[in-house]
């Protein structure tokens, strides 16, 4: 199995990169969040989950091993496949799911495209206590607080608008979808380490990627 990548940044596209690794390029499916973070030239490390089919052999990345486990674990669920797994992370963190499975979050796991209330109820039901207890790892939603004197950071908005129109929605969707996350933040840019929770929480605004 391979466990994890570490690599320079080939490529990036809407929904999987290229990470090349000792002179071979590996192609990694991932997150919207996951791929905001890297950036192409750039070494980086996924932790990764290996899906092997009778035709198909595929990687999947995450941003860390808890992630990942996550990944996995939902793919205990009759019905949950991969690219279902991975929607599942791409519209809630780890933590987030977490909670919708321990609350049996109906309203929450149908926000998942491919989703509906039978396989939300299904979902809650068998994975049980299998994702155990919320870590308290997730990242801020967006933007953080910043004493007065620390000079003003520099805004990364443009590249969370950019990743949703990547991933269907039109321009003034996006941006409007944006507008909303940092109204409800309390904040006026998106900070450089808040670019993955801004682009979550403004899909869950949204309803989800698009398929």
């Amino acid at each position: 199995m391979i466990a994890s990548l570490s690599g320079v940044v080939a490529s990036v596209q809407l929904d999987r990169a290229v990470l090349e690794v000792g002179g071979v390029g590996y192609l990694v499916h991932a997150t919207p969040a996951t791929l905001a973070g890297l950036r192409v030239g750039e070494t980086a490390r996924l932790a990764t989950s290996v899906v092997v089919r009778e035709d198909s052999f595929t990687l999947y990345g995450f941003a860390d091993d808890d992630e990942r486990a996550v990944f996995e674990t939902v793919q205990t669920v009759s019905g949950v496949g991969p690219r279902l797994a991975l929607a599942m992370l791409a519209v809630h963190t780890p933590d987030g799911l977490r909670r919708a499975v321990a609350g049996a979050d109906i309203a929450a796991l149908v926000r998942v495209p491919g989703i509906g209330n039978k396989g939300a109820q299904r979902i809650a039901l068998e994975l049980g206590d299998k994702l155990g207890p919320p870590t308290g790892a997730d990242a801020p939603e967006a933007g953080s607080t910043a004493s007065a004197s620390a000079p003003r950071p520099e805004d990364r908005r443009d590249q969370v608008v950019e990743a949703l129109v990547g991933l269907g929605w039109n321009l003034k969707a996006a941006d409007d979808a944006v507008s909303t996350v940092l109204a409800e933040a309390g904040v006026d840019v998106v900070e450089a380490p808040d670019v993955a929770g801004a682009l979550r929480a403004a899909l869950r605004v949204l309803g989800g990627p698009r398929s």
